[in-house]
């Protein structure tokens, strides 16, 4: 039974709580959306999207992310969508983009383009270090541009699609938070300066 379809068009902070985060309305490219950046404040990263609880169905959103004007040497402009988020917000998994490494000279940046995380127990240094190409892929990407993705999620496996592709970009088949529920949460890496725009979710959920 579909129990939730809600669409966000993201032009004001309503609805929106930041940890670790300053959010505000903006225009980029000639678009309405909100911009996030890091407060300075330390903790978790996240910017929840208030009175959503999301099991099993598909996020879609807009995102752009790019290194902020503070940003060190090794930032790619960091940006996604964190799903199931616990209570306690530094309990997530997560689809982000390193919009930076898409076009990249060095092939193996290239393959680091996108990731899957969950926090606090896997980080994507864990995942890397033990599950080597297991949770990261490549896909074209430019820094700063407005970019289209998709997560479907069913049981303890989820999709993430880009660009509007038929085919996923990343392929995760082990959830490691499992079958649950929780928040929406827009999601930036360190030294990033991201904006979101036109939310869409659909939760299905059987009796």
């Amino acid at each position: 039974m579909l129990l939730l379809a809600q669409s966000l068009p993201m032009e004001t902070t309503d609805g929106l709580k930041a940890y670790g985060m300053i959010v505000a309305p903006a225009t980029y490219k000639g678009l309405k959306s909100v911009r996030v950046i890091e407060s300075g404040k330390g903790g978790e990263s996240l910017v929840l999207i208030e009175k959503l609880v999301f099991g099993d169905g598909s996020i879609e959103l807009e995102l752009a992310g790019a290194p902020g004007s503070n940003a060190v040497g090794g930032a790619r402009g960091f940006v996604g969508i964190a799903f199931h988020v616990a209570s306690d917000p530094g309990k997530y998994e997560a689809f982000y983009l390193r919009p930076t490494n898409g076009r990249a000279d060095d092939q193996v940046r290239r393959n680091h383009s996108a990731q899957y995380i969950s926090h606090p127990d896997y980080p994507w240094e864990r995942l890397r270090k033990e599950f080597p190409e297991k949770y990261e892929s490549y896909v074209d990407l430019e820094s700063g541009a407005w970019t289209k993705i998709r997560v479907e999620v069913k049981g303890i496996s989820a999709r993430l699609f880009v660009h509007g592709q038929a085919q996923p970009t990343l392929i995760v088949n082990d959830l490691k938070l499992g079958a649950t529920k929780g928040g929406i949460a827009l999601w930036i890496g360190p030294g990033t300066e991201a904006h979101f725009r036109n939310l869409h979710v659909r939760a299905d959920e059987q009796k």
